[in-house]
Formats: structure tokens, sequence, C-alpha cells
């Protein structure tokens, strides 16, 4: 009996029972999705039918090219955006440095949808500045809807993904190489293209690819300011619950297809990162220096210029949302009223409670997920580990509205009832945020040496005994980074929980979404404002314990 004990080794039964979740809530569902896309809906026999109608009709291809149009377009725009903003922050001294990343981070942390919503408000056709500059000057803005207005609203949500990724590229390097560049008459702009640029480029390849997924997968943008701009996201969610009608085989073909070509773009920046990936580790960080006094300036008119193009809709939502309005909250009127807050307290109040009790049960599984996971990964390198690994990024590739037509076919049936329970929710938010705290997780115990941990087991710690006492406060910064990012992804997640959800289970990103699309916009701005503020007591905690109160990907 004592033998076969010490035999029981943790890491194994952790490793097959973390594959098993895997393989019953991401792989069993989207196998479902597969079988259902080759069944004729009639005859329910095996057919390639809605392959061939999605391919044939220009209408359902010509979805694929808008979305690919949106992506490569918002991915450009958020680089060209991205870079120098991560180039300035980290080499220069910029005054307020600390207030400029949070309002940087704070621009990202909202739906995408809730972004679309305040350009409308402000730039469509009844927009503030629209009818400000027709009225005062006679100018006529140009039409802020279809791909303009998409590219707008993602670029505006998306570059501090690649701030993010860029500043820790940055943080890497080497401040003797900079100098030893700068002796060899390299300065300025040939040090940023030839020195920068070349160090940083496995962090920009996967700055891209993130932006890109996104903006390829998302949902509510083109949905609220598309105006007939069509995307196949948009083509997978009206297919499944259209109003007209509901096709869900061909919903799930859509699924498949947008599942294959993003797997394709996710292998292709997988190999060219793989062309420019390189070890570096900084010994000697890069000091922020004080520019020249004109460069200064300009550097500080670029990124807080950007910024404020960026946050500045949050901003006319929360003005708006203690404006009065009509008893029904769908015309703003002169003056200012708690009215839409009293409203969204009194009867969307549970909508604030399910976004604390399911967005933060996610966020407790993603965590012991993720250090599970990123210690089987990093510690434990075998076969059924490097599975594990690959299987954590494929939620990178999957769609949220696939993920949601995934979990309903495979439980909303006797056997495995979660469709309608909250529980189906926390399991959509844990497959698809994941990623974001096991890759800064597996970062930071990567720079942990093994030999700690030997050193603690040899002094009569068990492993796991290690994990908790030593490992895991060692892991607290990579652990933590990562999961604030998970949280104002999750309170702010729409494609799958609008598939999932009821009205028990609405948090307050989908009570937002409802209320827009009845047109309470006074309730729906204060509604946003609530998620803006979880956002921003998420990363005050952040500062108050994080070790630098930076962010980094």
């Amino acid at each position: 009996m004592t033998r076969k004990l010490k035999k029981f080794d943790f890491w194994v039964v952790a490793s097959i029972v973390v594959l098993a979740l895997y393989i019953l809530f991401m792989l069993y569902p989207m196998l479902k999705v597969l079988i259902q896309s080759f069944v004729d809906s009639e005859t329910g026999k095996f057919s390639l039918m809605h392959f061939q109608k999605f391919f044939s009709q220009p209408y359902y291809f010509g979805t694929l090219l808008n979305s690919f149009k949106v992506a490569v377009a918002s991915a450009f725009f958020a680089l060209l955006i991205g870079i120098p903003l991560a180039y300035f922050y980290n080499v220069y001294r910029i005054r307020g440095a600390k207030t400029l990343q949070m309002l940087i981070i704070l621009s990202s942390m909202s739906a995408p949808f809730l972004g679309a919503y305040s350009w409308i408000l402000l730039l469509g056709r009844s927009g503030v500045i629209t009818k400000f500059l027709e009225g005062l000057l006679g100018i006529t803005m140009p039409s802020i809807y279809g791909f303009k207005g998409i590219v707008l609203v993602l670029v505006s949500k998306l570059y501090p993904l690649v701030f993010l990724y860029v500043s820790g590229a940055i943080k890497n390097i080497d401040s003797s190489l900079l100098e030893a560049s700068a002796n060899m008459g390299r300065t300025g702009l040939k040090r940023f293209f030839t020195v920068v640029i070349p160090l940083c480029m496995p962090s920009i390849l996967a700055a891209a690819l993130m932006v890109f997924m996104r903006a390829l997968a998302d949902f509510g943008t083109p949905m609220m300011i598309g105006e007939g701009y069509m995307t196949f996201p948009v083509i997978i969610y009206t297919s499944y619950v259209g109003e007209v009608g509901t096709d869900h085989n061909f919903a799930s073909a859509v699924s498949i297809i947008a599942v294959v070509i993003t797997l394709i773009v996710f292998l292709a920046q997988s190999y060219a990162t793989k062309k420019t990936t390189f070890s570096m580790s900084a010994m000697h960080h890069i000091e922020r220096k004080e520019a020249k006094t004109l460069p200064s300036i300009l550097m500080h008119i670029y990124s807080y210029g950007v910024v404020a193009v960026s946050i500045f809709p949050q901003i006319y939502l929360i003005y708006l949302s203690f404006r009065k309005t009509s008893s029904n909250g769908n015309a703003f009127k002169p003056g200012f009223s708690l009215d839409s807050y009293k409203y969204v307290f009194e009867n969307m109040g549970s909508s604030i409670w399910n976004t604390i009790r399911i967005c933060g049960g996610a966020l407790i599984l993603i965590i012991i997920m993720a250090i599970l996971i990123s210690y089987l990964v990093v510690r434990r390198n075998n076969a059924i580990n490097r599975v594990i690994d690959t299987m954590s990024m494929i939620p990178y590739i999957i769609p949220g509205a696939v993920i949601g037509i995934a979990l309903i076919l495979a439980f909303n049936n006797p056997k495995f009832p979660l469709v309608g329970t909250a529980w189906i929710l926390i399991i959509s938010m844990c497959i698809r945020r994941i990623p974001y705290t096991i890759r800064s997780s597996v970062a930071i115990l990567g720079q942990i040496p093994m030999s700690i941990d030997e050193a603690s087991e040899s002094l009569g710690a068990g492993k796991l005994k290690t994990l908790i006492k030593v490992t895991i406060p060692m892991m607290l910064n990579g652990i933590f980074s990562g999961a604030v990012m998970s949280w104002v992804t999750l309170i702010t997640e729409l494609s799958s929980s609008l598939l999932l959800y009821t009205f028990r289970t609405m948090t307050l990103n989908i009570a937002v979404y409802v209320m827009v699309a009845k047109g309470s916009d006074g309730r729906a701005c204060a509604m946003a404002t609530i998620l803006t503020l979880f956002t921003v007591i998420t990363l005050l905690i952040f500062n108050k314990f994080s070790k630098d109160g930076e962010i980094m990907m």
C-alpha cells in the first residue's frame, strides 16, 4: 500500500484531468459543429450543400472577403499607431507616463460594439459632431457607416494590444545594443527601423496576429455600424438566430470555414515568427531619456492625441449617462439626472450581480487552470503536456459565435443539460479567455530557475507544496497581469454570450447590447459607464499590487 502511494504523481493526474476537460468542453463541441455542417437540413443525410451554398453565392463569399479586408486594415493601422507609441513610451520620458498607460489600456477595455455605438452618437447621421459642423460651418461629414466605420472602431480598440506586446519586447532589449548602434551612427529613425523593429519583430508578428484574429472574429462592431457591410461572424449569428429564418446546419458550415481560415492564418504567422525568433534577455534595461525640445513636444502630441481620440467616445458615453431622458429612455432632454442609473439598479441590477458572479467564477477557474497548465508546459514537458499546450492556443483561432454554437450543440440535451445555466457561460468564457493568463504565466515561469524548485523539494517540501508555497508567489506578477487582461475581456464578452445567455444570466455587456437594440440610449450609456467603472477599479487594483504597475504582454 505504501509503495502505491509513493508512486502517485499529482502532475500525471493533473495532465490527464486537464486534457479530459479540453476534450469534453472544446474538442467534443467542435466535433458536433463539424458533423452538423455536413448534414442536409431536410433529409438528415451527408451533404456538402452548405459549403457549396457559401462558396457559390457571391453574397456569402463576399462576407469572407469583407472580413479579410477589415482584419487586414485593422491590423495594419493598429501596428502603424501602436508601434511608435510603444517606442516613445519605453525609450523616452513622457510626462504622466503611468496615467498615459492606464488611459491606453482603458481605451481598449470596453466591447468594440460600445465603441461603434459611441462613434455613431458622435459622428453618425444625427451625431452631435455631425450636427454641430453642419449647423455652424456647413461642413458635411463623410459617412461613418460601413467599412470605414468598422475599421475606425476596431483600430481605436485594438492598437493598445500592439502597444502592450511591443512594450514587452522593448523592455527585453539590452540598452548596450542601442548604445552600440548610436556609436555606429544609427540614431533617430534609422535606429528605430534598423535596430528596434527587427529586435521586436516576433512580438510585432504576435500583436498583428492578435489584432487580425480579434478583428476577423468581431461580431458586434459590423452588426452595429456596418449597415449592410456584412462579415462572416454576422452571417454565422444571423443564420443561427435570424428573425426571418434559421439554418443551423449552414451556420455550422460557415463556422467550420471560419475556423479553417483562421487556422491557416495562425499557422502562417507561427511560421513567420519561427523565422524571426531569437533569444533576448536584457542585462541592462533601457532607461528612459529626455528627448530634445521639439521631438519631445511632437511625441507628447502624438501620444496624448492618439489616446484622446480613442478614449473620447467613452467619455462621451459617461456624459450622456447623466443626461435627462424621456420616460422610456429613448431620447435625451436638456439637463442632467440620475434617472438612467435609477432604472438600471431597480430593473437591471441582476445583470450587475451576474457580471460579478459569472465573470468572477470564470476568472477563478482561469487562474487555477492557467497555473496548472503553465507548470505542466514549462516544468513537465512531455507528449501529453505538449498536446495540452497546443490545445490551449486553439481558442485564439475560434470566433466567439462558433464557440457559442458548439456549446449549444454539445450540451443542449438531457445528458448534459448545461444550456440556459450560468455554467455554460462560465465554460464559454474560460475557453475564450484562458490563453491570456496561460501565456503570461508561461512567460514568467520560464524565467524562474528550476533549481529553486529542486532546492525546495530537497528541503522536504513535496511538489504540490513547492508549487503553492514557492513557485506561485514568484509567478504572481505574471499571473496577475494575465488575469487583468482576462477579466476585462470577460466583462466585455459578447459574441458567444449573446447565444448562450438567458434572462436570468444576462450580464452587463449583454444588457447594454439589448438596450442599444431597443434604442434606450440613456440606460445603455449608464450600464456602459458601470462597465467602465469595473475596468478602472481593476486597473487601480493592479497598479496597487503590481511590482512596477505596468501591464505587458
